[in-house]
């Protein structure tokens, strides 16, 4: 399967609570319950799925990690596109992925 799945959401940024912690966007729920319910199988260790993400102007090759706590993915943010995009956290993003 080449085709890849486009997925459209807004989620607001939020920190990891460590110094200088990653800054990441939740994927919906319902997104992520649709995610994992067809593609867990491509998941690799982790619950990584190897995925590009669109903010902005700024689209880069990434992955999205499935969080058991909070039970959907994560998008980490780099730093790279946080700056070019004038990302900081409780901004709230509107995003494309595709996986």
């Amino acid at each position: 399967m080449n085709g890849k799945i486009k997925y459209e959401f807004s989620s607001k940024i939020w920190q990891y609570s460590s110094p200088n912690g990653w800054h990441f966007a939740s994927l919906p729920t319902e997104i992520a319950k649709e995610i994992r319910e067809n593609l867990k199988w491509q998941e690799e260790g982790w619950g990584r799925l190897k995925a590009t993400a669109k903010i902005g102007n700024s689209k880069w090759k990434t992955a999205i990690w499935f969080d058991t706590k909070m039970n959907t993915y994560l998008l980490p943010l780099k730093a790279e596109i946080r700056k070019k995009e004038n990302l900081v956290a409780d901004k709230v993003i509107k995003t494309i992925i595709w996986i």
